[in-house]
């Protein structure tokens, strides 16, 4: 029967202290997860001492030997080697019909497995397993991101981190009640905290990647086909992962910022609110009226931005504009008045008129009579 855990030791790196030792990676992979742990030789040399005494038999590979008279760290392929054999020797636990190594408490010790990670491989089995690991990365565990595999499942759920914090955001805009605007800001505050720890487990990662590139390299150049060729990244996919990280860090800052911005306005907010209050209850306590201020669902978009004295400046350039218009409107009004008086005058001077013309056709009248009665007298 296959084993519900995979375990590879796919990179081996150099400790940076004082006395650097070589660091053993071990990848262990699940069906819902992947994490890896770093042990050094001497913790195998303790656990193979600890199998020997619980099982009272030696493992089905033997743990390959160490080297008195060179060491690991300066060579590149004795490194190589002891990481080969290491590797074979927990693949042949893993994989040994025998499950009396596995069974015992040093191994899933020595691999931070719990108690059920050992016989079938049910989904029950691996749901507990995978319940019972730490996130890669996190802080205070040795559980450091070696394999560029699993750097992108980080990379994913940070993602998904950062994603539920956007949406705990936008329902946090979306509340009318204090009480779930504020659930919904400590979720977005508990999201982006998950994901700044995942981003800066993914630095971590993308630094002992590009060591572990660079120690590829170096060993590929004395020998073909040597360790880490399968693992390590190329400069060019470093740089992108790169790029996404500070693309990621920049959203995750954004996403603060806007947080820390809805909680300053939700307490100018209740801080004016209680101001008000507290001036109603003054006033009605003593018989005074309430001192009226800014109603604030009457604001324009004019003064919404403006505090008390801006509010006053602007009245005062209405009132002056006002002024200034009422002022044209007098001079409007004055033109028409003048209009009227000279329009008047020229109806009068046009009434007389009409009064000397009506006095002259009763004069022609009368001249026309007279003659028609001439013309009858001498007919």
């Amino acid at each position: 029967m296959a084993p519900n855990v995979e375990i590879s030791i796919p990179t081996a790196t150099t400790s940076h202290t004082s006395s650097p030792y070589t660091i053993y990676n071990i990848t262990l992979r699940l069906p819902l997860r992947s994490f890896t742990i770093s042990k050094r030789y001497s913790d195998f040399v303790a656990f193979h001492s600890s199998l020997l005494n619980q099982t009272n038999a030696p493992p089905p590979a033997p743990l390959p030997g160490k080297h008195w008279f060179s060491n690991t760290v300066s060579n590149p392929t004795l490194r190589e080697e002891r990481r080969q054999g290491l590797e074979s020797y927990l693949r042949a636990i893993n994989e040994a019909d025998d499950p009396r190594w596995r069974n015992c408490s040093a191994w899933r010790a020595f691999l931070n497995l719990p108690s059920s990670a050992v016989g079938n491989g049910s989904a029950t089995t691996s749901a507990k397993l995978h319940a019972a690991i730490t996130e890669p990365g996190a802080v205070g565990t040795q559980s450091a991101i070696t394999d560029p595999t699993l750097w992108l499942d980080c990379y994913r759920d940070m993602k998904a981190h950062l994603h539920d914090a956007r949406l705990h955001l936008t329902r946090r805009d979306q509340e009318t009640t204090p009480q779930k605007q504020h659930e919904s800001s400590a979720r977005a505050k508990s999201s982006l905290v998950r994901a700044g720890s995942l981003i800066g487990a993914l630095e971590d990662g993308l630094k002992n990647l590009g060591d572990a590139n660079a120690d590829a390299r170096s060993v590929a150049s004395g020998k073909r086909g040597a360790w880490g060729s399968g693992n390590a990244l190329g400069e060019g996919e470093i740089r992108r992962r790169k790029d996404l990280l500070v693309n990621a860090r920049k959203e995750k800052n954004g996403l603060e910022d806007l947080l820390n911005a809805m909680a300053a306005k939700s307490r100018i907010d209740n801080a004016v609110a209680s101001i008000q209050d507290k001036e109603a209850l003054v006033g009605s306590a003593s018989g005074k009226p309430a001192r009226s201020g800014r109603v604030l669902g009457k604001e324009t978009e004019r003064t919404r931005e403006l505090d008390n004295q801006g509010v006053l400046q602007l009245q005062k350039q209405t009132m002056e504009d006002q002024d200034m218009s009422i002022e044209e409107l007098r001079k409007i009004v004055q033109r028409q008045k003048e209009l009227g008086i000279a329009i008047n005058a020229e109806l009068e001077i046009q009434n007389e008129l009409l009064k000397l013309t009506d006095e002259d056709t009763d004069r022609l009248e009368k001249k026309v009579e007279i003659g028609k009665k001439r013309v009858g007298k001498i007919s």
